[in-house]
């Protein structure tokens, strides 16, 4: 499906011809987007009926499974023409419980990520709706804001049991990470795409997609849990650091998204993490 919706909020370039992927470009089978079928793929059929249709089903799934946002109030969603002129998208978000939503994959995953972790994306909404009684809506957002708004858009939650692997991810040993450990994923750590915008640039992936990690401490024994209470425990988790400590841009380490070990055929030869236009040494170490 394409049309103007699909393009709301994408610049268009005069030389750039690649089609804008659309709903019906949507492939459930990638390991990323997984988690997301069940739910997604209702969401897909109601969307290329029409945006009402579409709208109704995300509103059906709020009725059926209570959330609430950043001040308590029950989550619901509307058209993005029915936020007030004026308002600010966060903070109408935590006073109404209304969540503006265009007709386009990037609100389609940012609808899909108030199911799949509640309490980080009330989290989330909760410290920017601070921010912006704090210090207004101004021409920027502010370095807490920014990085918040980082985090929705474009985190992955990098879930580890395994000190070294963090420490090697955190100072960019990628062939650690990738090769040295690579019996070590799905073991003693795995990685679940947040970033709602990641996952829209990920309808169409790229070598070079990059997502900003957030490593989350877990025990051994999170790895023996199903992948709803896995979920859950990260949503728990990060939902608290988000309530409880700073956040900035040195919170994130970058990982490469299709250098994750069962998402992209091609890393299963050593050589695609040669490329050093990719997997770049660091210049920095980033804390966690």
């Amino acid at each position: 499906m394409s049309g103007p919706a699909q393009n709301a909020g994408r610049p268009a370039g005069l030389f750039d011809a690649r089609p804008v992927p659309g709903f019906s470009d949507i492939d459930w089978s990638r390991g990323w987007l997984a988690p997301l079928a069940d739910r997604g793929t209702r969401w897909q059929q109601s969307a290329l009926e029409s945006y009402p249709a579409y709208l109704s089903t995300l509103n059906a799934d709020a009725r059926a499974e209570p959330r609430v946002t950043g001040r308590g109030k029950v989550l619901s969603f509307i058209a993005q023409d029915d936020l007030p002129a004026g308002a600010s998208y966060e903070g109408h978000i935590a006073a109404t419980g209304c969540v503006p939503t265009r007709h386009n994959l990037h609100d389609f995953f940012n609808g899909a990520m108030w199911f799949q972790y509640p309490r980080i994306k009330a989290a989330l909404n909760a410290r920017q709706a601070t921010e912006i009684d704090a210090l207004g809506i101004g021409p920027s957002r502010g370095a807490a804001r920014d990085a918040l708004t980082l985090f929705d858009e474009n985190a992955i939650l990098f879930a580890c049991a395994d000190p070294l692997l963090a420490a090697a991810l955190r100072a960019f040993d990628w062939r650690a990470v990738f090769i040295g450990h690579r019996a070590a994923w799905g073991q003693a750590c795995e990685a679940h795409i947040f970033g709602h915008a990641l996952l829209e640039k990920l309808i169409a992936p790229y070598k070079a997609c990059t997502g900003h990690a957030w490593i989350v401490e877990v025990e051994p024994a999170y790895f023996l849990a199903a992948d709803a209470e896995r979920r859950a425990i990260l949503d728990l988790h990060v939902s608290d650091r988000l309530a409880s400590e700073p956040v900035s841009s040195r919170c994130f380490t970058p990982l490469p998204v299709l250098g994750v070990p069962g998402w992209w055929q091609e890393n299963e030869a050593r050589s695609f993490y040669d490329d050093p236009h990719v997997f770049r040494p660091g210049r920095r170490r980033i804390g966690a």
